[in-house]
């Protein structure tokens, strides 16, 4: 079995977080529960995604947020969409977002993703 050893994405561990974006996000849920504006929150929360009664993987969200009205709030901080991830968050939002009183909520890290840029094709004459 293949045990990577550093980040394919060079990303650095944070208070235990997968990335500094990570860990300051969680920094500012700290501060929203202190001021009342979330009822709870919980991080790195392993979810089955089972289909028809068939485990197909488990999926680690980052954040669930637990509003003060009742609501949850899924939330997946990315800084960078790997084709994996893509087919899990897809797989993901076919099974919760039906629910009644979930959100599903991806925050993407403005300055790491940008997309390609289009290429012009040189002419031969």
């Amino acid at each position: 079995m293949y045990h990577q050893k550093h980040s394919y994405y060079n990303t650095k561990k944070q208070n235990g977080y997968d990335s500094k974006f990570e860990a300051g996000y969680a920094q500012g849920l700290g501060l929203r529960k202190k001021a009342k504006d979330i009822k709870d929150w919980e991080e790195q929360v392993v979810l089955d995604l089972d289909v028809n009664g068939f485990r197909v993987c488990t999926y680690k969200i980052d954040f669930i947020i637990h509003h003060n009205d009742g609501t949850l709030e899924y939330i997946e901080t990315k800084g960078y969409p790997t084709p994996v991830w893509r087919l899990k968050w897809k797989l993901f939002e076919a099974l919760y977002s039906d629910l009644p009183g979930v959100k599903l909520t991806v925050i993407y890290q403005s300055n790491r993703f940008k997309p390609p840029k289009a290429r012009r094709i040189k002419k031969t004459i």
